[in-house]
């Protein structure tokens, strides 16, 4: 029976902030860009979220729920600092670590002689050791398999933890919103519960060839987490995907050769340069468009190709802008999918986009 930890840190950015600018404490603060530059918040702390504001809100709007939000530009080269310190931290515990991001992370303890081997009081003294070194708080979610740990990990924040210990995996996930299974967003979540498909309970009920039937992939994955089956092993390496450029505008743009300009001029350009790193032993897997319009509504094409070729981004992009049927544009990205490395061999990097 395996120990998993997840280890989420509390509004991992905003709290590093006001951490660092005491006369933060007690306010509604963001990071992210300011509200006259179409911009975003990347996070906000939990007196913000109380007024309705959330990630990836447009700073303008967030001001307008909030009017005394105080938005605060984002200092990634700190971020990144303390995330290797965190690392540091979970090796005093074990050597099995995945990193998620620069402030998530799974640990495999199952093999962790401290405290008695028990997950629980190890979770804790992790947690102990963040605040105490770090002077930052962290969630953690306990349980004998991957994805219900970070489930967990989410019920008692912030500065909180919560444990699903192997006896009661089942009944756990029998009253379990299906919304709660990473991977499962807001519109799946619609169109399962339109199939009368809500609760971990419902999807035991359903025969597993109904759900592959109407699913796919997806039944599959959802019969056997439903039924408390997730063997994926905890991952020290993690393959990079894909890379990509993406830039908001100030203004909307209609003009669809302002828009292929842009891409061509400004966007490739970057993406070559990005991708560089990453091509040496990797070739590429297919070639992407993104497009966000006036009202958020988003749409990607993608064309399996293993060279930059300017053709099949200018196709990919008028594919993409007729899906939109004239609403002028927001956003524009192009990304490539990577191949598999030569040698098989992977590292992982924290990398976070931040703009």
């Amino acid at each position: 029976m395996r120990k998993i930890i997840h280890i989420d840190m509390d509004a991992f950015y905003v709290s590093v902030e006001i951490r660092d600018n005491p006369r933060l404490i007690n306010q509604p603060v963001a990071v992210g860009g300011q509200p006259n530059t179409r911009s975003v918040l990347s996070t906000c702390n939990y007196i913000a979220r109380e007024f309705g504001v959330r990630s990836a809100m447009p700073a303008s709007v967030a001001m307008r729920k909030c009017p005394n939000l105080i938005i605060v530009p984002g200092r990634m080269d700190v971020y990144k600092s303390i995330s290797t310190h965190l690392r540091q931290i979970f090796e005093r515990y074990t050597d099995i670590i995945e990193p998620l991001s620069l402030d998530e992370a799974y640990l495999d303890v199952t093999h962790c002689k401290l405290f008695n081997g028990s997950a629980t009081l190890i979770a804790e003294d992790i947690r102990l050791a963040i605040f105490e070194e770090l002077n930052l708080t962290a969630s953690a979610g306990i349980a004998p398999i991957k994805y219900l740990a970070k489930v967990a990990s989410d019920l008692n924040k912030p500065n909180g933890q919560y444990v699903i210990p192997p006896q009661k995996v089942l009944s756990f996930i029998t009253d379990m919103s299906l919304s709660k299974i990473p991977g499962v967003g807001k519109v799946t979540f619609e169109k399962l519960k339109a199939c009368g498909l809500e609760f971990g309970q419902d999807v035991r009920q359903v025969d597993k060839k109904e759900l592959i039937n109407k699913f796919g992939k997806l039944g599959i994955s959802l019969w056997q987490k439903c039924q408390g089956i997730d063997n994926r092993e905890i991952k020290t390496t993690r393959v990079r995907k894909s890379v990509g450029v993406e830039r908001t505008f100030a203004d909307d743009i209609s003009d669809i050769e302002k828009l292929n300009l842009f891409m061509h001029e400004k966007l490739i350009p970057e993406l070559k340069k990005r991708s560089k790193g990453y091509l040496s032993d990797r070739e590429i897997s297919k070639l992407g468009v993104k497009v966000k319009f006036k009202d958020f509504h988003q749409t990607t094409k993608e064309f399996k190709h293993h060279n930059f070729d300017d053709s099949i981004f200018n196709t990919l992009l008028d594919q993409a802008l007729c899906r939109g049927q004239g609403k002028a544009v927001r956003l524009l990205g192009v990304h490539i999918g990577l191949g598999e490395e030569a040698n098989n061999q992977t590292q992982f990097e924290f990398e976070l986009e931040f703009d």
